[in-house]
């Protein structure tokens, strides 16, 4: 009698185990499926972060750091080198009786060899040299400007980078949004078949519609279907190369987040892309000063101690020696001018370049705001037609279930506004990548 009761009380803490369950599950699965949204902003933030030419860049800030500092070092601070050199010069002393090899001429009047004035029987040396630039201060300031507006050229090569980073992560970026939406409008469209084919049944059954008009429905439905298999698949590819782009390495599905851009405010100021055309002529410039130095006077200080000697080496011949050596460059063959004239060419090419491209980028903006109205006015009208297809769309769905109107219109109706709701898609979407690429030229 007992054994009923404890299975009946099993079943019932069952059942109560998994009311309490299945609202933790769903939470969980929902707190997973909202993980896997992702804004526009997220994937800029991976693209800066993942970027080798970032990374690059601050390790290029970091080399011309080092670069300087080697520069301070051999400007500045004294060179101490250990040397070492022997020389051999044996010659063969003819005597009157005999021919001997000597190691030291020893005053040798007859001998084949080396003349004793050159060699003196050899050389032994071993020392410590020690060198001390005198004038390299007056020198460090060219270069310290150099290297100042390298970290600057690099910075701004930095900031062009992420700026073309994120033009180009936007771009894909709304390419997925355009994917995403066809599947949604694609979906919309399959569940109002769905609706009017459970409809249609009942009408067929009722003998109001044949047979033949309930299959061309569910063809229709088909054909659909089909269509959102092929946004699907598009969808997964542009959200493929969207990873590439940021350097994710994600196969999951992703749900996107749809998002409008916004035109950035005309600037005021120098457009940042002029930054690298004044950091160039200012890196010629410096250049420039760099070559200038070889014409200022040079000097240092030198000694050295140890052994120096031309005979044997004895301890007798441990000494030191220092002095001063001085250069200045008087003529070199005018390569002074032509390196200034080359200077002056490099600028003006610049120059050049700029004006040019400040010409491109004025056309470039006023050509995109100008079709970015256009393409509003177009997506206002455009709009306007969706909105009577709705009311259409509900007229012709009253008249179906009443059998007023044949299948075939209202198939064609659904055609119509389905091909309308696409051209107002890409019209969208189409603003969106001018308003990107108007947002790029204007930097």
């Amino acid at each position: 009698m007992n054994y009923p009761f404890r299975t009946t009380s099993g079943n019932y803490k069952s059942q109560k185990m998994k009311r309490f369950l299945l609202p933790v599950f769903l939470l969980f699965l929902s707190a997973i499926m909202h993980s896997q949204q992702r804004d526009l902003n997220y994937y800029l933030v991976q693209a800066r972060e993942n970027s080798p030419l970032i990374q690059k860049n601050k390790n290029d800030t970091k080399i011309i750091d080092l670069d300087f500092k080697i520069t301070q070092s051999i400007l500045k601070n004294p060179v101490i080198n250990l040397e070492s050199n022997i020389l051999f010069a044996p010659i063969i002393s003819h005597t009157t009786n005999s021919n001997r090899l000597d190691i030291v001429s020893n005053g040798s009047e007859s001998y084949s060899g080396y003349d004793l004035a050159i060699t003196n029987g050899g050389q032994y040396q071993a020392f410590i040299t020690f060198k001390q630039p005198l004038l390299g201060n007056s020198n460090l300031k060219a270069y310290s400007l150099k290297s100042d507006i390298s970290k600057r050229k690099n910075t701004s090569s930095t900031d062009l980078t992420i700026h073309e980073i994120e033009q180009l992560v936007s771009y894909q970026y709304i390419l997925c949004v355009k994917s995403k939406v066809q599947i949604k409008n694609e979906n919309q469209l399959i569940k109002q078949l769905d609706d009017q084919l459970s409809i249609m049944q009942k009408l067929v059954e009722n003998a109001v519609f044949k047979r033949t008009d309930l299959l061309l429905l569910q063809i229709e439905k088909q054909n659909q279907e089909l269509n959102n298999k092929s946004f699907e698949a598009d969808y997964k590819s542009n959200l493929f190369d969207l990873n590439i782009l940021c350097g994710i390495n994600d196969t999951n599905k992703v749900d996107i987040l749809e998002s409008e851009l916004q035109m950035k405010p005309e600037k005021k100021s120098d457009s940042q892309f002029l930054t690298s055309y004044k950091l160039d002529s200012m890196g010629i410039v410096a250049d420039q000063n760099i070559s200038e130095l070889k014409y200022r006077p040079q000097l240092n200080l030198f000694a050295n101690a140890g052994l120096n000697a031309v005979y044997l080496p004895a301890f007798n011949r441990l000494g030191m020696s220092a002095g001063l050596t001085f250069s200045w460059n008087i003529y070199d063959g005018d390569q002074r001018k032509f390196e200034k004239e080359k200077s002056y060419l490099n600028i003006q090419s610049l120059q050049y370049d700029k004006n040019n491209f400040m010409t491109q980028q004025d056309i470039n903006k006023n050509k995109i705001k100008s079709q970015i109205n256009s393409l509003t006015e177009r997506t206002i009208l455009v709009e306007n037609q969706i909105t009577q297809y709705d009311k259409l769309y509900a007229a012709y769905q009253n008249e179906l279930k009443q059998g007023l109107i044949s299948v075939m219109d209202f198939k064609n109706l659904l055609k119509d506004i389905t091909a309308k709701k696409q051209d107002f898609l890409l019209l969208k979407m189409e603003k969106e990548l001018l308003i990107n690429s108007y947002n790029y030229w204007n930097y």
